[in-house]
């Protein structure tokens, strides 16, 4: 299991219509779903939340097919959100 001070951390995010990013992710963790790669923490429609600074981790991640995925952890050492197949995926998401 990944140790809290391992966990990769959300080093951009593009996505502005997410309630989460100011000037960065500041949710203290992100989910990853498994269809698309999507960040399942994406906050939309008005939302406002996180921690203020933009320290984000992936806390868990469902894409059992990426490359970087054991056990659900990711094991990249950052990852970059964005715009793909929905508002927010993970652009570091590659095939296993």
């Amino acid at each position: 299991m990944t140790q809290m001070l391992n966990m990769p951390r959300v080093q951009a995010c593009t996505a502005t219509g997410c309630g989460y990013n100011h000037n960065g992710c500041t949710a203290f963790a992100i989910t990853i779903s498994e269809s698309n790669s999507a960040c399942g923490t994406f906050a939309g429609a008005g939302l406002s939340g996180g921690m203020g600074i933009a320290t984000a981790q992936v806390g868990a991640c469902k894409r059992a097919d990426c490359k970087y995925n054991d056990n659900l952890e990711c094991q990249a050492p950052a990852i970059t959100v964005g715009a793909s197949a929905d508002l927010a995926d993970c652009l570091t998401y590659e095939h296993a």
